[in-house]
């Protein structure tokens, strides 16, 4: 004679199981959420810049840089003129 297999054993095992797995989901998803929370909280604890602020001081950086080699040149010029100036006058005392 052949016995049944415990299918009401089987059926609460099953039921166990399938509980653990979304118990282990959802502590699985409150751990990522906690994470995430301490990860964004740290970051603007450490009063990092947006990418937009970066952008725009960089933009400035590169307009002043700009700036700064046309007027190097704009001095040179200058400076040049001055130079020929003084060379082509006698020197007075």
């Amino acid at each position: 004679m052949m016995r049944e297999p415990p299918t009401r054993l089987l059926d609460e095992l099953s039921r166990m199981m399938t509980g653990a797995v979304g118990l282990a989901q959802g502590v699985r998803n409150e751990a990522d959420s906690l994470v995430r929370s301490q990860i964004e909280r740290i970051l603007r604890d450490a009063d990092f810049v947006s990418r937009e602020e970066f952008e725009a001081v960089r933009a400035m950086a590169i307009a002043a840089r700009d700036e700064n080699e046309r007027l190097a040149a704009r001095l040179a010029g200058i400076e040049a003129k001055l130079a020929a100036t003084t060379e082509k006058s006698p020197a007075k005392k």
